[in-house]
């Protein structure tokens, strides 16, 4: 086997696995990314819901003597 067309075969292959590994660590940011603006999302909402739901707590104190 020719050792010049090994090398090219194993460089190319590296670059091939450079690329995918770069490729998923873009991917991984991404979704973390979009994980954290979710659950900030969610609670945010969360506040609001439970407000609109419950409107009425909070608003009254109930006292006895």
């Amino acid at each position: 086997m020719d050792i010049a067309a090994l090398s090219m075969g194993l460089s190319q292959m590296k670059v091939a696995q450079q690329a995918s590994i770069s490729v998923m660590k873009m991917a991984m940011n991404t979704g973390q990314t979009q994980m954290n603006d979710l659950l900030k999302m969610m609670q945010v909402n969360t506040k609001v819901m439970e407000q609109s739901v419950n409107s009425y707590v909070g608003s009254n104190i109930d006292i006895k003597l």
